[in-house]
């Protein structure tokens, strides 16, 4: 192993001379302390490395150690409930190695070395196999059954296979191939840098169900879809991404707070583990991988996170499984690229982040789809990417949000005022929009009825009237609308406060499923409805709007889902009080 000598430290930017046998994204041990760094530019023999540890009390003349494989994540059974740091070493290995604060030089394996893991084979010796191929199984947690998958790059046939218990490096098949025989373990590595293969892309149409009545129904995202949640500090995007993260329905959640602060990765651990899946009954925590990189750690090691989480899971999806990962947040992360460029004296683009931040945002998020995996049983995965943003002051013209508004297809865009307001989810329905209506639209009409696609248009078309009408009632009050517009008003009023709000510390509200946002939505309309026909039949608005069953339709979104035969129960009532109203004023008219 050649070793290179460092000329210059500038923060986590480490230039070394004596360097000409390694290769851009190379990984290197800096200095005999062994940081931990990559190769991020080379001219000549010098080469400008990125190190992920703090660099202070190293100086020129101490060695580089290249190893000549690019940075890599180790993936197998034990990544579920861990948490890793950016570069996927286990925080709490890693706190019982050396403590509460990360030290320099400390090395911890990715996956526990010691462990063993109940193999079960699914494959048989003779069985033809290649890369993606499923050989057996591990029953990592209760509710995910991790799957054995032949490496990329490995095809043949099997020439023996164990059962039993094995730790992750211990060899668990035989592969004959025309190279010779090949070990296979559980354990594989795979560069983070770099897309994990798959047969084919497929058109991602099935929503990913979130249990957000903004979400799904106004702005769905799809599986294998992409979705950014840009917003000014304090609207809400963590508390958008932990919903997201407790209640969607993929099978495996990858979390990844980069940059984040350090208490609302605490908040995530301490939640988390407490919080029961309602769609298996175990701890959230059994489905997912927590990857944190706060704020106080190396600066570095932000740029790598989101590769890393992306590796991992686009590795579940290579198993067949949907996938979900949120970044909280890219623009940490952007900032991370803005400094290293910076000290590699890059010329700046705008705002000063470098004229490669819209590449490395779309590299990132087009690593998303719904895709037909590799293997011969064509098992179909799904990866869904989330990316929050935070722009400053809230201004989406930044260059971040824009480069990330150009590769998405969702925006949920948070609006401060409605935070402010206590309204949330704030998602702004007017500056909001998603690119997947179509294709949902169609599965919705399929899966729960065409009346739901009808009523969600009909529904944005009052919020979007409301709009308008309020600038009349700024300008001139709300006594100059004719009695339909103010009732469009109420029931617009309705829609948003009966509907769209949602209570995230309510076990009823903080999660709705399809059928219930269904029957909300419809009753809400239906308001509306029986509304204009109360008018148009001699009754006064004021009587229709002071009706005492508008408050049960407004406590409709906390009935339990068991109980949503009482949602018809209000539709009843509503029609009986209008009926009322109608025959009382024919009375009157007698």
């Amino acid at each position: 192993m050649k070793v290179g000598k460092i000329i210059k430290v500038s923060g986590p930017l480490v230039v070394a001379e004596g360097m000409d046998e390694a290769n851009v994204y190379d990984v290197v041990k800096v200095s005999d302390s062994k940081l931990i760094g990559e190769i991020i530019e080379m001219r000549g023999d010098r080469a400008s490395i990125q190190v992920y540890e703090e660099t202070v009390g190293i100086g020129p003349g101490e060695p580089v150690y290249s190893t000549g494989e690019p940075l890599s994540v180790e993936l197998g059974p034990g990544l579920l409930e861990a948490m890793f740091d950016g570069i996927q070493r286990p925080l709490k290995e890693f706190q019982e190695k050396a403590g509460d604060f990360l030290n320099k030089g400390v090395e911890v394996p990715s996956l526990n070395r010691e462990k063993k893991w109940d193999f079960e084979p699914v494959a048989s010796v003779g069985d033809k196999v290649e890369a993606g191929d499923i050989i057996g199984t591990v029953q990592e947690t209760a509710v995910v059954n991790h799957k054995i998958m032949i490496p990329y790059g490995v095809e043949g046939t099997i020439k023996s296979i164990k059962k039993g218990s094995f730790t992750v490096v211990e060899t668990v098949a035989v592969i004959e191939t025309s190279k010779g025989d090949v070990e296979v373990q559980m354990m594989q590595k795979w560069p983070v840098r770099r897309g994990r293969k798959y047969a084919k892309k497929l058109n991602p149409e099935a929503p990913l169900i979130t249990g957000q009545r903004v979400i799904d129904t106004f702005f769905p995202v799809t599986k294998g879809g992409t979705a950014c949640v840009p917003g000014p500090f304090g609207s809400g995007k963590t508390v958008v991404q932990h919903q997201m993260a407790k209640w969607a329905d993929a099978q495996i959640i990858v979390y990844v707070g980069c940059g984040e602060r350090g208490n609302e990765m605490t908040d995530v651990l301490m939640e988390f583990p407490e919080i029961i899946d309602p769609k298996t009954g175990e701890s959230l925590m059994k489905r997912t991988v927590l990857i944190a990189n706060t704020s106080n750690m190396p600066v570095a090691a932000r740029e790598a996170s989101i590769y890393t989480g992306i590796t991992i899971a686009e590795y579940f999806r290579d198993m067949g499984y949907s996938v979900a990962i949120m970044a909280d947040s890219t623009s940490r992360w952007a900032e991370a690229l803005r400094e290293m460029s910076g000290r590699l004296e890059e010329m700046p683009g705008d705002e000063g982040y470098p004229a490669y931040l819209g590449s490395r945002a779309a590299e990132f998020y087009e690593r998303a789809g719904h895709v037909v995996c590799l293997g011969k049983d064509e098992r179909e995965g799904a990866l869904t990417v989330i990316g929050a943003v935070s722009p400053p002051g809230g201004d989406i013209s930044e260059p971040v949000s824009q480069a990330t508004l150009r590769i998405v297809k969702v925006f949920w865009g948070l609006d401060a005022n409605l935070a402010y307001r206590r309204h949330f989810p704030a998602i702004n329905w007017l500056n909001s929009y998603t690119l997947y209506q179509t294709k949902v639209d169609g599965w919705m009409d399929k899966n729960i009825g065409p009346a739901f696609s009808k009523n969600r248009a009909r529904a944005m078309a009052l919020l979007q009237e409301e709009n308008s009408l309020q600038e009349i009632v700024r300008l001139v009050g709300k006594d100059t609308l004719s009695e339909k517009d103010q009732l469009k008003l109420e029931a617009a009023k309705s829609i948003r406060e009966d509907y769209l709000q949602q209570n995230a510390f309510m076990e009823s509200d903080t999660y709705t499923s399809l059928e219930k946002q269904e029957k909300m939505l419809a009753l809400v309309l239906k308001f509306y409805d029986e509304g204009n026909r109360g008018l148009e039949h001699g009754a006064y608005l004021n009587e229709i709007a002071s009706l005492e069953v508008r408050d049960r339709i407004a406590r409709a979104k906390y009935l339990p889902e068991d109980e949503l035969f009482k949602i018809d129960e209000i539709g009843k009532e509503l029609e009986n009080a209008i009926d009322d109203l109608i025959a009382k004023g024919g009375a009157l008219d007698a």
